[in-house]
């Protein structure tokens, strides 16, 4: 098919990037599980390929299939979300920088920012992204390099406005990241409202099957200079993601779209169930007009997603008691499956930002709505209330 980037969105999700193998005719292309290729001489490279450390067909199919559903003109594949992180920073920051993430984030990310940057130099402030003005004075002139905000925020369900933070970094220089993960390119589009750069942790809801890591970033056109390092930085440091790896996570992106009507259906249902029960003082889900952000979500996105968290009202107690009851809802790290997680941050996703302006409530839960029928989800939410 031609002009795949003009196409629907469930339609580039299925083709880009995956034209059937010209020798054989496969609709599948083939996965190409080699560590090295035979050269027509020194220098003699075919189409590019030299060592797979460098490039491979299969992670640049995958590459080709995420810059085409973010609507970005480069895609790099990565072994991780935290890999993918990494070697973005590690590109554009030096030591002295200064770095603005947001003040509800995953906290891998809050780690790898004041851990890992912050031991070689790099400075950071917390802040609360969806206030704008908090964001303004948070910039320090000359040294802050990078603003990173993520919407829908993990776990508390924070939205925060990319048009508006474009419009504040770009007029200070900075470069704009937009952590995707939890809304996916199906929902929302952060490079059409400006953003240099969309991150990724693939192992959620792109892979979405649970069987598989990885991250990747997208780069808006117009970005060559810092395509061109991070895919050198990537080469230099190694963090790529294997050919199978590959492949599992271009499988499941393929149905995307269909996954993710199916999930945020499921989750607005599971909201508003929770709404008024007893035993909940917050239903933090975008979709619910009584959330915050919910205008601003249903201006920038197209659906709310799968993503739930909940406030019990009776405390870490009550949490950890919901967390350990449910039985469709697996209590799991991570998120974005077609199976259903429950997670309870403070001790496990966010246990590493205890302490910090990033820690979350310990009367917080989060779920991972999947796509089983929701009457049987909803009935395991139910059950899970009645036993606090």
């Amino acid at each position: 098919m031609t002009n795949i980037e003009r196409a629907g969105f469930d339609t580039r999700a299925v083709h880009a990037g995956q034209e059937f193998d010209p020798t054989t005719g496969a609709v599948i292309p083939p996965i190409h599980l080699t560590s090295t290729y035979a050269q027509d001489g020194i220098g003699g490279l075919r189409n590019g390929y030299e060592y797979s450390r460098g490039g491979n067909p299969t992670r640049t199919a995958l590459e080709t299939q995420l810059a085409a559903l973010e609507g970005g003109a480069a895609g790099l594949s990565f072994a991780s979300g935290l890999a993918a992180e990494d070697a973005l920073l590690r590109t554009v920051l030096a030591p002295g920088d200064h770095v603005i993430v947001g003040n509800d984030v995953y906290g891998g990310t809050h780690r790898l920012v004041r851990r890992i940057h912050g031991a070689w130099g790099v400075r950071h402030s917390t802040v609360d992204t969806s206030d704008l003005d908090a964001v303004r004075a948070a910039i320090e002139p000359g040294s802050t390099k990078v603003l990173w905000v993520e919407t829908p925020s993990n776990p508390l369900m924070k939205i925060s406005d990319i048009a508006g933070l474009v419009e504040l970094g770009h007029a200070a220089g900075l470069v704009v990241v937009v952590d995707n993960t939890f809304a996916s390119p199906a929902l929302q589009q952060p490079i059409a409202l400006g953003a240099d750069v969309v991150v990724h942790s693939t192992t959620k809801y792109l892979g979405g099957h649970s069987d598989v890591v990885g991250g990747a970033l997208v780069f808006a056109a117009g970005r060559d200079e810092l395509v061109e390092a991070t895919t050198f930085t990537q080469f230099a440091a190694g963090a790529v993601s294997s050919p199978f790896d590959a492949f599992l996570t271009t499988r499941g992106i393929k149905t995307l779209g269909i996954r993710m009507r199916r999930h945020s259906e499921n989750a607005q249902a599971i909201a508003e169930r929770l709404l008024g029960h007893p035993a909940v003082a917050r239903v933090l889900y975008p979709g619910l007009p009584s959330h915050p952000g919910h205008e601003l979500a249903a201006r920038q996105m197209s659906g709310f997603g799968g993503m739930i968290s909940i406030d019990l009202a009776g405390g870490g107690a009550a949490a950890r008691r919901f967390a350990e009851s449910t039985g469709l809802f697996t209590l799991a790290e991570s998120l974005g499956g077609v199976e259903s997680l429950v997670n309870y941050p403070s001790e496990m996703t966010h246990a590493s930002v205890k302490g910090t302006p990033a820690e979350v409530p310990e009367s917080i839960v989060r779920l991972s709505v999947g796509i089983e029928d929701v009457d049987d989800l909803v009935a395991d939410v139910d059950q899970a209330l009645a036993r606090l």
